[in-house]
């Protein structure tokens, strides 16, 4: 037996900035990997994301920086506008050393994502025989005793793993079957986000990220790497509706009807609505799995924590996540249990930190009625004066403040 039949296989189920971080870091280490992806291929796009404190580190040791370097967005803050479109606040990111809403690097997730899968197939290409990348697939059942986990999918045959790795995002199907239901972990938080891809309006502040407050909703557009293109971002202030998920009928007329009569520029926003192709809507959820471990299967990225969009710091937590995993599968490659075990136990403070909504959450973003948006507007523009500047530093500082654990160092091949 050779040293490549005595490392552990490992399913990732999930092909997004999650999975993919993990799976070039294992195979980086000579582990085999599968990857599982639902959709038919890689998916585009996506709103900007930043990498700060340890995930900017994570990067930087997993050498992925210059590639990200190469496609990271151009923007200089945020702006709060009002039905005119006139800056009432601004959050520059020079002014707050990066540490604020927008940091330093920001990259669109579909970029980063890309990052990743152009690094995995040269390691692939360096150590053939140790990837298998499927798309247009999906795990629909998993068994695991003390050996192994066994998986069926449901288009190819079952087969059999040392470990099963759960990066399938919030509504992970590998937490349902091995942890149990969603409902268990998921804690509704008050709204719906939502963004898409736009034309760029021309009268739009090159490198800003323009924001508008307007009751039960507030909207935004964020630049692009692209300057013809932009993304509309919103975030719904709402009891949960059921009948909202999968149904971009009532999705849009929701976003219509919060957008009616919003000014500055709503009817742009709402002309692009029925156009969008990527149009992503879903509902604010906290996800809390308190032992992201179980034997042989473990839980990865949003799957297993997540604040929701509103902490923008998914991302961060994800890639911090894999590199930790990664780590401590290499180490101790004839005992995955007590790799993820480790793991579980490396990850809790950050996932703990990345769950901290800055701000206050919905209620503080998403004023409810016209007078508290002209609150919201006050507090704005105070709290971006330069007196606030260190408190609101630190309000923005998630992932910033904790020290990566001491692993083993990984050659990048």
């Amino acid at each position: 037996m050779n040293d490549f039949d005595r490392t552990p296989h490992v399913l990732v189920s999930g092909g997004g900035i999650a999975g993919l971080a993990l799976a070039l870091q294992l195979v980086r280490s000579g582990i085999r990997t599968t990857v599982l992806e639902r959709a038919e291929a890689p998916r585009p796009g996506g709103q900007a994301v930043d990498l700060r404190g340890a995930s900017r580190e994570v990067a930087e040791r997993m050498g992925i920086l210059p590639g990200i370097d190469r496609l990271r967005v151009h923007e200089e803050g945020m702006a709060y506008v009002d039905g005119e479109g006139k800056v009432f606040g601004r959050m520059s990111m020079a002014d707050f050393d990066g540490e604020g809403a927008v940091a330093e690097i920001e990259i669109a997730r579909g970029d980063l994502a890309q990052v990743l899968l152009d690094a995995l197939r040269e390691a692939d290409e360096v150590m053939p025989g140790r990837l298998d990348l499927r798309y247009g697939d999906r795990l629909t059942a998993l068994t695991q005793d003390a050996t192994g986990v066994d998986v069926q999918f449901e288009h190819a045959g079952p087969a059999r793993f040392d470990v099963v790795v759960g990066a399938d995002g919030v509504h992970s199907a590998t937490r349902r079957l091995a942890f149990g239901p969603e409902e268990q972990f998921a804690t509704y938080l008050g709204g719906y986000a939502a963004f898409f891809t736009m034309p760029t309006p021309a009268d739009l502040e090159e490198g800003w990220f323009a924001l508008r407050f307007v009751p039960g909703a507030t909207f935004g557009i964020r630049p692009d790497r692209d300057p013809s293109t932009s993304k509309a971002i919103l975030t719904l202030r709402m009891d949960r509706d059921a009948g909202l998920r999968g149904d971009r009928v009532a999705q849009e007329g929701l976003i219509r009807e919060r957008l009616a009569g919003a000014g500055w520029h709503a009817p742009t926003v709402l002309a692009a609505l029925g156009e969008a192709s990527d149009l992503y809507f879903d509902e604010l959820v906290r996800i809390d799995v308190p032992d992201v471990a179980d034997g042989r299967v473990v839980l990865l990225g949003d799957a297993a924590s997540c604040g929701s969009p509103m902490t923008g710091q998914g991302t961060a937590t994800a890639l911090i996540g894999a590199y930790l995993l990664a780590a401590r599968l290499a180490e101790t490659p004839a005992d995955p249990a007590t790799a993820l075990r480790r793991y579980s136990a490396d990850i809790a403070p950050f996932a703990a930190e990345g769950k901290e909504i800055p701000g206050g959450g919905i209620k503080r973003m998403v004023p409810a009625t016209r007078f508290a948006a002209m609150m919201s507007r006050a507090l704005t523009g105070l709290m971006f004066s330069r007196a606030m500047r260190p408190l609101v530093r630190r309000m923005f500082a998630g992932g910033t403040s904790l020290s990566l654990p001491e692993v083993a160092p990984l050659t990048v091949v």
